[in-house]
């Protein structure tokens, strides 16, 4: 059995020259993550961020918290748009020429598209889109409430 001499590799210098390159590139990587994760018992944290840095309480950019965050934001978005149109379509105009419906009738008729009438809501008039009393809105006790959409 003779050995082929062109095909021969020799061991350390292709594939596993660049695994243990990229090994010690995650290693690295990693390290430096872990100076600054505040939840590490092996590091002491180098990097603290202080109440009003743009970046406190925010994921990195980038990452994969930092998407989902986005698509939260876009589906959650949409959800209040569908809300406005449901206001739209089952309400009435009130005094003063804005649409109005009272949150038996909206929760009835926007119950069968989401469970979430409430948090819709609370998230709607955060941005100043609706208007109702109170700081929340129970099913049976607040259905006379009135709702008031205001663009």
């Amino acid at each position: 059995m003779a050995a082929s001499g062109g095909n021969r590799q020799v061991p350390g210098q292709d594939g596993s020259a660049s695994l243990r390159k990229k090994w010690q590139e995650w290693a690295d990587d990693h390290r430096q993550y872990q100076r600054s994760n505040p939840f590490s018992g092996s590091h002491a944290v180098t990097l603290r961020l202080q109440r009003g840095d743009e970046e406190y309480g925010r994921p990195k950019k980038g990452s994969k918290t930092d998407q989902r965050g986005k698509d939260a934001h876009t589906h959650i978005g949409k959800e209040v748009e569908e809300l406005l149109y449901v206001i739209r379509r089952y309400g009435e105009a009130g005094p003063g020429g804005n649409i109005c419906i009272t949150f038996g009738r909206l929760f009835d008729a926007y119950v069968t598209i989401s469970n979430k009438v409430v948090g819709i809501l609370l998230r709607a008039r955060k941005h100043g889109l609706v208007h109702f009393d109170g700081e929340m809105l129970w099913q049976g006790r607040d259905d006379r409430a009135l709702i008031t959409l205001l663009e």
